[in-house]
């Protein structure tokens, strides 16, 4: 039979396509109605090796767990002083017009100005954007977004946390797409989730914080004010083309950053670590370019995971309780990208899902150590609030990891049951952030239980993550998490 084109055919208005070969018309069913035929068909055919068929297999691929799993992470540069180096990278690069995106606290602070020098030694031209807000909105992502279509940058540098890194990523991303509508990168169901088509501009990211690790991941976080909770935008094609982990930069943190940013850090390992496995979730992509950036545990993202761990328990407090501390600074911003590489390909769940409509619909709680004009919860803060309740509830389909979790924090788990893991892990969790003088609970910083649907509502959206959860949950169990994280101690 020979080859045709698809134009060649006449298309009726049923989809169908009628094909005459040597006289005979064959009608050649939409592909539509040939996966609803082939479905059918395998649900009466036979599931004996001696009459499956590949068939079978393609029409139920969409319906089965995936089996395989992608590792990616920007490249990075770790050291003292390295910031000093961005102006030959972007050299190297070919860029003559960068876009500098930074916060107008950082703006006059030593990172960003070590950055502009070496734009300057090295001869490179630039402009600086410096309105970004922390805990970023859409109507922020946009106003940037403005900025970065208003010249012809080819390349763009984030300098802060990830506040700043993620709306720089944002920029890029509309910037390379100045036809799209806002939507139509943003997770499902939310926005359109569409996949990202084109190559974007270099992007290189100078975190501040040692929190996010979003200079090693393709997610962008903002809130969504029409819905009060934060969703975002994750595609491989956001991860920046460089990270460049600057420890003399974290010295700046005030306590209270530290701290938040420190429990982040904290939550992606811990979510990443007992996430459901790659090979459990669902549904397998059919293409690989739409298997998502958040996989589920696997291999490689659990060795990052319970390394990042590791750090956490012996420099965290160290590092909250003494500014000057750069051993202690210097390994919470390792932890972090170690984090980030874990959680960025695994993904998180329900305490970073849960978290989303805390801070969205926050009303008139103000974090110590954030110099900013309106009601903030910071996102550390809104995620570890919940940690207690979610790995209680987590830690009967695995409890082995949240015993390892625990162990690794401190707890001694020799004489441990393993139906004790979540009651343990909890405990642990609690005295941890009672150390770090957090706030009683999500009672503490202005809700109560008449927010409790509000807080539901929110969550539901945050599918992305959510599905992540090793355990399956209703509604009801997003209520009673809520409720027990009200109080903490």
């Amino acid at each position: 039979m020979k080859c045709v084109r698809e134009e060649e055919f006449p298309v009726d208005q049923f989809g169908s396509v009628r094909c005459n070969f040597s006289g005979f018309l064959w009608i050649m069913a939409g592909r539509n109605r040939v996966v609803q035929l082939l479905r059918r068909l395998e649900a009466v055919t036979c599931r004996c090796p001696a009459h499956s068929s590949t068939f079978q297999q393609a029409a139920s691929s969409v319906h089965s767990t995936d089996y395989a799993f992608e590792m990616a992470s920007s490249n990075l540069r770790y050291g003292e002083g390295v910031s000093r180096e961005i102006g030959m990278d972007l050299q190297n690069l070919g860029a003559r017009s960068v876009c500098v995106m930074t916060d107008r606290n950082l703006s006059r602070l030593p990172p960003v100005e070590v950055v502009l020098e070496s734009l300057e030694q090295s001869g490179v031209g630039f402009s600086v954007y410096d309105s970004v807000r922390v805990e970023p909105t859409d109507t922020s992502f946009k106003h940037a977004i403005s900025f970065a279509k208003s010249e012809s940058f080819d390349a763009f540098v984030a300098v802060g946390g990830g506040s700043v890194i993620d709306t720089c990523k944002a920029a890029n991303l509309y910037a390379c797409h100045p036809d799209a509508d806002f939507l139509d990168f943003v997770n499902a169901p939310i926005g359109l989730g569409k996949p990202v088509s084109r190559v974007l501009k270099p992007l290189i990211a100078v975190p501040t914080t040692a929190g996010t690790g979003s200079e090693t991941t393709g997610v962008a976080i903002f809130d969504f004010e029409p819905l009060k909770a934060k969703t975002g935008i994750a595609s491989r094609a956001l991860r920046p083309v460089l990270g460049i982990v600057d420890p003399k930069h974290t010295l700046s943190m005030p306590e209270r950053v530290a701290a938040n940013s420190g429990f982040d850090v904290l939550c992606h390992a811990l979510e990443s670590y007992t996430a459901l496995p790659y090979n459990q979730r669902r549904p397998r992509p059919l293409n690989p370019l739409h298997r998502p950036a958040y996989q589920g545990s696997n291999p490689i993202s659990d060795v990052w995971s319970r390394q990042a761990l590791h750090v956490v328990a012996k420099y965290m407090k160290r590092a909250v309780r003494d500014p000057d501390d750069l051993e202690a600074r210097s390994n919470m911003h390792l932890a972090s990208v170690f984090a980030g590489i874990g959680f960025g390909n695994a993904g998180v769940h329900l305490c970073h899902g849960m978290s989303y409509p805390i801070s969205g619909n926050v009303k008139t709680h103000s974090a110590k150590g954030y110099s900013v004009e309106h009601p903030l919860l910071p996102h550390g803060l809104s995620v570890i609030l919940t940690s207690p309740a979610v790995f209680n509830f987590t830690a009967p389909i695995c409890p082995e990891r949240h015993l390892e979790a625990a162990e690794i924090l401190g707890a001694d788990t020799r004489r441990v049951k393993r139906e004790d893991a979540g009651p343990v892990l909890a405990n642990t969790l609690r005295q941890f952030l009672f150390e770090l003088q957090v706030d009683d609970g999500l009672g503490a910083v202005g809700f109560s239980k008449d927010d409790i649907p509000t807080l539901v509502k929110g969550t539901i959206p945050q599918e992305r993550v959510t599905k992540l959860s090793p355990r399956q949950h209703t509604e009801d169990d997003l209520a009673q998490l809520f409720e027990a994280s009200m109080k903490l101690y």
